[in-house]
């Protein structure tokens, strides 16, 4: 697996660079900021999302949408498109989250505080795969860091529920990634490190668009990215400890690191599209990509883990304390695939009718492996590198929608009637990972640990492949009542094979008081459908005690477990939601243009995992006698559960600005975001880590302001993120421990110099003043600075100098 990933990853680098060497310039951010002639302009551009009426723009769209040109996108340092967005986009949040067993390389986003898994990503429109991964509170969502982010030609937020619209998973919006097919060559490179000297990070890309015939034309995009780990550690108080008890032992310092993962991606795009005649045109798209990544876990000390250390009668003369004298630390590690095509056939030239066929396959496959460890109950027969199992989704859509200019005698205009229908195929896949990972050897009967340490692997038990089809109908008209007021009316109806029907609505209206203010509400309804891999898939995880500094071990069951419904586990149900909206939006001719929106978003049967249960010897057993992997170490047990409900109320403010400033021109544009979950009902008195973290562990206050001042062939820009106080906490044994953190502000800046018409060189920095949080007392034993759960990066100040070419 790891061979043919570096082949292919050397493959995609030397092709990026063939197409780098020959390009010639990328316009920046700054100059798209510039060239807009006043901040109205902005809100004039044509939006998709949130409608199917063609003409609808940023100002007149019923829904607020927002727009991420693909140069602001490039604005920012990051090789990944989630942490792009989050610089951006104040509602949208990524995390970094070091050694979270595979949430540090499948980082979870989300849009108004809500789960991963309720906000739809689209790409031109069409419904982008799952991860396979399954992460926080057992969300299983997109992964936004598949698509490339040179290719993007802008992104499409849609701030409203709309699952009327699109179907399952759109609670609390939907983020439409448009890709560049505009024709051009352009290629970038860029060099960024942290101020600490450390995640040193590579970046190349490159775009080759062309026309095909007059009508047609084809876009190619390749990105690579590496780049090195960091480490904001100190050495745990142990590691001191043992290392005073054994001065002859040569203890690294520190043990284990936290920080960002070492990672190296690559990724392709390609978009094209052909007339076809009479039958209108055909058209496809295709994202790919591939990585590696791998990083530190909890450090195992040979004085305190006996289940590890200790010699036995089983294994005579073996002793682990001969080959990793100084304890050990696992290196978890990940090797992924992904693929996205789609094809279709659109007639999308008719005044009248329209419509578009496709179907489209999405695959995300995450290999996990763990080295520098040992299955202890093997003994002397243990690997010390073990290759964990494959998680494999997999997605087949059909779709076809049309739309139909309806005239009504009573209107002026006619009404854009939208419909048409959609299959889905969902399949899951678990493969199970070399035998010694998931082996109970002989040593067991004497204490020793089953397993691979650190990262148990998948199981032959749990290895299987789940499905899940789904049908849908929807309509959605919109309807100018009169020139100033606008109507839109969406249903949809959907049957899933594993819970039944589901049927959902919107209504949303618009009027405009004067050519430059208009009013806009909506309510609407939304589910979000369990997955297979959250029905029926199980794992097992370990951690360390914040307080003991002891391992223990956690399994999650499938909620149709025998043992998990003897603990009271029911069969999973979809998450419905009800979210109404109201707010303005203004612009002027002056440069200056705003919009506010108030939302409530009411999310039933909230989707999380249970309460952890200890495991008594009769529940080990019963454990045991249905062949659950790991089962005689597990210390404890929960299952997936539809758990509470929640209310989500907020505020998003938005203004632009820009005007002609001395020799130059000005750009200014903020956005704030207000966003307060509460749990209103529910089983979560008996889980108040999860109430508590549910409602306080995302800053409740978010703002981002960028200003951008472009003058002859330099272009300044400045940034601020503001994030408020939020809550983390850390699990053991035993219960929780909770942290409050403060707010932070981290500033931005960047010049760029135009060298050229085809050259321009950028140096930037992010978190220029170098400021850190609030460190993590309660994890200070295990060597961490910073909560890993931070919504912000922990790792310091960071420069970048970045080359773009374009001809």
């Amino acid at each position: 697996m790891r061979a043919n990933w570096k082949t292919g990853l050397m493959g995609g680098a030397a092709l990026a660079a063939a197409i780098a060497a020959g390009a010639a310039r990328a316009e920046t951010a700054a100059v798209d900021a510039a060239a807009a002639d006043t901040g109205a302009s902005t809100l004039d551009e044509l939006i998709v999302t949130g409608t199917r009426e063609t003409t609808r723009t940023q100002f007149t769209a019923i829904s607020p949408v927002d727009v991420v040109g693909g140069e602001a996108v490039e604005s920012t340092a990051s090789p990944q498109l989630g942490d792009k967005l989050t610089q951006l986009v104040p509602s949208f949040n990524v995390q970094k989250l070091p050694t979270s067993d595979g949430l540090q390389f499948v980082r979870p986003a989300t849009l108004r505080g809500l789960s991963p898994d309720m906000t739809l990503l689209l790409v031109n429109g069409k419904r982008f795969h799952r991860s396979a991964f399954l992460g926080q509170r057992g969300s299983q969502a997109s992964d936004l860091a598949q698509i490339p982010s040179f290719a993007v030609g802008r992104v499409e937020v849609l701030r409203d529920g709309a699952s009327a619209q699109y179907g399952s998973d759109a609670i609390a919006g939907v983020i439409n990634v448009i890709l560049d097919d505009k024709p051009g060559f352009a290629a970038y490179g860029q060099a960024s490190q942290y101020y600490f000297g450390d995640g040193t990070t590579w970046q190349l890309g490159a775009r080759a668009g062309m026309k095909l015939g007059e009508a047609g034309h084809l876009s190619l995009t390749a990105d690579y990215a590496k780049a090195d780990a960091t480490s904001r550690t100190i050495q745990r108080p142990d590691a001191i400890a043992f290392a005073a008890a054994h001065p002859t032992v040569s203890v690294p310092d520190p043990v284990q690191h936290w920080g960002n993962p070492d990672l190296e991606s690559y990724h392709f795009a390609i978009d094209a599209a052909v007339p076809a005649g009479d039958l209108g045109e055909a058209y496809g798209f295709a994202t790919i990509g591939g990585g590696h990544g791998i990083n530190d876990i909890n450090w195992r000390n040979p004085d305190t883990n006996a289940s590890i250390y200790k010699t036995t009668a089983v294994f005579p003369g073996f002793d682990l304390r001969t080959i990793y004298p100084a304890g050990f630390t696992p290196r978890e590690g990940i090797d992924y695939g992904d693929v996205q095509i789609v094809g279709g056939l659109r007639q999308k030239t008719s005044d009248v009718f329209t419509w578009d066929l496709s179907a489209s396959y999405g695959r995300n496959r995450s290999s996990f492996f763990l080295d520098n460890s040992i299955n202890a109950s093997l003994g002397p027969q243990s690997p010390f590198d073990f290759q964990l199992g494959d998680l494999i989704q997999s997605e087949f859509n059909l779709n076809a929608d049309a739309t139909y200019r309806l005239k009504l005698p009573m209107l002026e205009k006619p009404v854009n009637l939208a419909f048409g229908g959609e299959r889905r195929l969902e399949t899951y896949r678990i493969v199970a990972g070399d035998p010694a990972s998931y082996a109970v050897g002989p040593g067991a009967a004497a204490g020793l640990a089953p397993n691979s340490n650190g990262f148990p692997g998948f199981s032959d038990l749990q290895a299987g492949t789940w499905s899940q089809e789904s049908y849908a109908a929807y309509v959605d008209a919109d309807a100018p009542l009169t020139d100033r007021w606008s109507l839109d009316l969406a249903m949809r109806y959907e049957h899933y094979q594993s819970f039944g029907d589901s049927v959902t609505g919107k209504i949303s209206t618009r009027f405009e008081i004067t050519p430059n203010l208009a009013v806009r509400g909506g309510y609407a309804t939304g589910f979000r459908a369990p997955t297979p891999a959250q029905l029926y898939s199980t794992s097992t995880s370990q951690g360390l005690d914040t307080v003991t500094l002891q391992l223990f071990t956690t399994g999650r069951l499938s909620p149709t477990n025998p043992v998990a419904a003897f603990l009271g586990a029911k069969p999973l149900q979809p998450e419905t939601s009800r979210s109404y909206t109201g707010g303005l939006v203004w612009k002027d001719g002056s440069g200056f243009s705003a919009s506010l929106d108030l939302y409530e978003i009411d999310v039933d049967k909230r989707f999380s995992q249970s309460a952890n249960i200890a495991v008594t010897p009769t529940i080990q057993a019963q454990l045991v006698a249905l062949g659950i992997p790991g089962a005689t170490a597990f210390t404890s047990v929960n299952f997936f559960t539809n758990d509470f409900d929640t209310r989500t109320r907020g505020i998003d403010l938005t203004v632009a600005y820009a005007r002609d400033l001395g020799p130059g021109r000005l750009s200014l544009t903020g956005a704030y975001n207000f966003n307060q979950t509460k749990v209103t009902s529910g089983s979560l008195t008996a889980n108040a880590t999860q109430k508590r973290l549910y409602e306080e562990s995302l800053p409740q206050h978010n703002l981002t302001a960028t200003g951008v001042y472009s003058w002859g062939a330099f272009d300044l820009l400045g940034r601020m993120r503001f994030y408020g106080p939020w809550t983390d906490s850390t699990g053991n044994a035993t219960g929780d421990i909770f942290q409050r953190f403060g707010s932070i502000a981290l500033f931005d800046a960047s010049v760029t110099w135009h060298v050229s018409k085809t050259l321009s060189v950028r140096a930037g920095g992010e978190n220029i003043f170098n400021t850190y949080p609030d460190k993590a007392v309660f994890q200070a034993s295990r060597g961490l600075v910073y909560s890993r759960n931070s919504p912000y990066d922990t790792n310091g100040g960071l420069w970048y100098v970045r080359f773009d070419a374009k001809f």
